[in-house]
């Protein structure tokens, strides 16, 4: 895809000008191929988290060892995933707003996009599997996205484990417009402030839900972590709202070149060591904490690539297309996961090369199908009904 070139400004003879002193950007004038193709290998990241998560719905795997062990390499692959699509929701929106947009109109906007494909797992997933072991009142709640707003497990990831973010998501939507116009009031000299207390905030979460919250009972991943914290601490909405408005800002400090951008292999290298981290600290402040920076970064440096024209493996077309159908894929990878689980018996367990070989399978049918909801459902609601009709209404 083509991309704006954006001019920067020129620099003294011999003198390389920073990264960070770039012009204003207008908002929208660059589309950001690149962070759609990120998208897809964030959602993956979830795929292989809970493709290896050691519970009865989906384990796979005969040897405890390896069974362990790689549900151990994957703990935290989908708190990895979820916070990078929290601050991109925010970075991307910000980037995309339009000047003479309504309240209305991208509420509208963001219905269509989300809802109706939403309604439709939902189905699939009650019934495939979920109707056997959810109550109606349960099942209710997820419909209508409340299942956040309750501290108890099993209701929080309950029918398709994955929408419970889109819950999230939901709230974040219905702030936007509020924030985003209360952002664009801060000086951009003071951007690095607001930034630096907002991932101040993230960091903060985990040793407030330790601090204010009981110690029992666990999750039932036997983490290190009650079902109390763990709400509070990762899925709580105006808790993780801190993450999305961390995108906000972002996105206005690379728009009015306030921000340094140390590169994508930088930023990459960074969030593969912070990863590794998560093993070594408590296990909450592995879930966000500890990778908030480097999400930001790589963000950050890929929509910077893309200002400048520059050439990423992101911005390929295949990986544009898997990153257009990622959000098809991550509501249905769980479904495919734990309908494969549920075909194959509770009681069968397999080798390591069956089981790699079933995922392998099962990731590629969850693309097949996510090409099929995005291209009959998703895509079509979108072109049909995220515009309004009526004479003189905004679009």
């Amino acid at each position: 895809m083509a991309t704006d070139q954006i001019p920067t400004r020129s620099a003294p003879a011999g003198e390389r000008p920073p990264e960070a002193v770039a012009p204003p950007r207008s908002p929208g004038a660059t589309r950001l191929p690149s962070l759609t193709g990120l998208r897809f290998p964030a959602a993956l990241a979830v795929f292989f988290h809970h493709a290896f998560l050691p519970i009865i719905p989906l384990r796979l795997l005969a040897d405890d060892d390896t069974a362990d062990t790689l549900a151990g390499w994957f703990a935290q692959a989908g708190g990895l995933g979820v916070s990078f699509f929290f601050v991109l929701s925010g970075f991307v929106l910000t980037w995309s707003a339009r000047d003479r947009d309504t309240t209305k109109a991208f509420w509208r906007r963001r219905f269509v996009k989300i809802y109706p494909m939403y309604v439709v797992t939902w189905a699939l997933a009650v019934s495939l599997f979920a109707m056997y072991y959810t109550s109606i009142g349960v099942a209710v709640a997820n419909l209508f996205m409340l299942q956040v707003w309750v501290p108890e497990y099993m209701t929080n990831f309950s029918i398709d484990a994955p929408s419970w973010s889109l819950a999230v998501e939901a709230i974040f939507y219905l702030s936007f417009p509020m924030l985003y116009k209360a952002f664009l009031r801060i000086d951009a000299a003071r951007l690095k402030y607001w930034i630096t207390g907002a991932v101040a905030a993230v960091v903060a979460t985990p040793a407030l839900a330790y601090a204010l919250f009981p110690s029992s009972p666990r999750i039932p991943s036997g983490h290190e972590s009650s079902v109390s914290q763990y709400w509070f601490a990762y899925v709580l909405p105006p808790v993780r709202m801190v993450d999305f408005a961390l995108g906000i800002l972002v996105a206005l400090a690379v728009r009015h070149g306030r921000w340094r951008n140390i590169g994508m292999v930088w930023s990459s290298l960074l969030l593969a060591g912070s990863y590794v981290l998560t093993n070594y600290v408590p296990y909450l402040y592995g879930q966000r904490a500890v990778m908030i920076v480097p999400i930001v970064l790589l963000i950050a440096a890929t929509a910077t690539a893309d200002i400048e024209g520059r050439a990423t493996v992101f911005r390929s077309r295949a990986m544009v297309w898997l990153g257009e159908v990622s959000f098809a894929f991550y509501l249905l990878h769980y479904i495919v996961l734990c309908s494969l689980r549920w075909a194959l018996g509770e009681d069968r367990m397999f080798s390591t090369p069956t089981t790699v070989a079933m995922l392998t399978g099962a990731a590629v049918a969850s693309v097949v199908m996510s090409w099929g909801l995005f291209a009959w459902i998703e895509n079509p609601l979108v072109r049909r009904y995220s515009r309004s009709r009526r004479p003189g209404k905004a679009n």
